[in-house]
């Protein structure tokens, strides 16, 4: 008899205490939950002992990359509604001691062991990096960013768009495309910083070389960028050769820590900073700091998390840890502030773009998902996989106001007190 599915379902909502609000199908056929929700589909006995043996978060998302668990309809429907069991239980959540003193929640592990199968641990998927507890090591820094980004540039650009720009664009509106919102928001960093003919920029984490290309053709501009990543300096090189900007670009494989060669006019840091971990911000901020010229400017681009009661409770997302963003550590905007403060940095002027990353992240999904086959070809079933997760998940994170994004403009001000902007602030919009 098929019954998996309707003992399952069962033994969740034993385990959780609540309503599972999605459909389950298992290996057998059998389907149990709402008829007009998203399907969970439970491919194998394999997911559940993966959940088992590593429960909550990381045992979900290996069981998603191997493709042990799928979703069938609408995937930001699915995750809305799984987000309140899994992302945002809070201080409701139980330990898994405390679950373990209740017979009800015992009983339904039991069950679940019964149709796990013999209890024996998959080993994780390929894709799952090892991690370095946050070291920040230059070494360390290298290899989590070869991770995330070597992964080919033709996949890349298949998820992002020929404007190979890979951070929160601008929106005009809904309607506008990527391509004009990324290139809107280049603009805007650009008028951020004041950017004239004959200035020298640094463009820190320069990615594929959009920044740089940007500021140099339009605002007449040298830039010098830097990134970890040997495939993206490649291909940045390649774009500054092909927009005949050798004279005025140059694309560097070199640590932020390294760089000797200021002053600079102006400093970018578009979606790198989330890479430099607490413990080493300061150290950021004051190289930074030390290559600006008095006056100069930074436009520093950042996601940022919601504070915590307690500083000493946050953890890092073990998805994003071991499948995403090795190493990777978000900060209250707050935090951020003090710290730049902190070097010696005058904070003019924080905007935050929240809303606009959601939209930019629902166009990358929309991307990976119309072209997916190719995408799997270019990198791997497991990795598209958790691009398709992340992005979406993160998506729907910026819109519940679970994280932000914010553009924090800041001046070396000279001793003198002339910080060199406008009365009026935000002239650049």
């Amino acid at each position: 008899m098929a019954d998996a599915a309707p003992r399952l379902h069962a033994l969740v909502e034993q385990l959780l205490g609540a309503p599972f609000p999605v459909r389950v199908r298992t290996w057998d056929g059998s389907q149990a939950g709402p008829p007009d929700a998203p399907t969970l589909v439970v491919r194998n006995r394999r997911a559940l002992r993966r959940l088992l043996f590593k429960p909550g978060e990381l045992g979900l998302a290996r069981a998603w990359v191997a493709g042990d668990l799928d979703i069938e309809g609408d995937l930001y429907t699915a995750l809305g509604r799984l987000s309140g069991l899994i992302w945002e239980r809070g201080d409701d959540a139980r330990t898994l001691t405390e679950a373990l003193r209740d017979p009800r929640f015992r009983s339904a592990v039991r069950g679940l062991l019964k149709l796990a199968g013999p209890p024996l641990p998959p080993a994780p998927p390929r894709e799952e990096v090892r991690r370095a507890r946050h070291l920040h090591t230059r070494r360390t820094d290298r290899r989590a960013i070869s991770h995330h980004y070597d992964v080919g540039n033709d996949f890349y650009e298949l998820v992002l768009g020929p404007s190979m720009v890979y951070s929160c664009a601008y929106w005009e509106s809904p309607d506008s495309t990527l391509e004009a919102a990324q290139r809107d928001k280049l603009e805007l960093v650009c008028r951020k910083l004041a950017l004239a003919p004959g200035q020298r920029l640094l463009d820190v984490g320069c990615g594929w070389g959009s920044m740089a290309v940007h500021a140099a053709r339009e605002h007449g501009v040298s830039v010098v960028g830097i990134t970890l990543s040997q495939e993206q300096a490649t291909f940045a090189r390649k774009r500054v050769a092909d927009a005949g900007l050798t004279d005025r670009v140059e694309i560097r494989v070199q640590d932020y820590r390294d760089v000797t060669d200021g002053p600079y006019d102006a400093i970018s840091s578009i979606g790198m900073a989330e890479h430099v971990g607490a413990e080493r911000y300061l150290e950021y901020a004051n190289a930074l700091y030390a290559l600006l010229r008095p006056g100069g400017r930074l436009l520093n681009h950042q996601i940022a998390r919601r504070p915590q009661r307690d500083e000493s409770d946050y953890h890092v997302d073990e998805f994003i840890d071991a499948y995403v963003f090795p190493d990777g550590e978000l900060a209250p905007v707050g935090t951020t502030v003090t710290q730049l403060e902190r070097a010696g940095f005058e904070v003019r002027d924080v905007e935050s773009i929240r809303e606009h990353y959601a939209l930019t992240l629902r166009r990358w999904v929309g991307r990976l998902e119309a072209d997916w086959s190719r995408a799997v070809r270019l990198t791997s079933p497991g990795r598209a996989r958790v691009w398709r997760l992340y992005m979406a998940a993160s998506a729907l994170a910026f819109e519940r106001n679970r994280i932000g994004v914010n553009q924090v403009l800041a001046v070396r001000t000279p001793d003198a007190g002339t910080s060199g902007l406008p009365l009026r602030a935000r002239t650049w919009n």
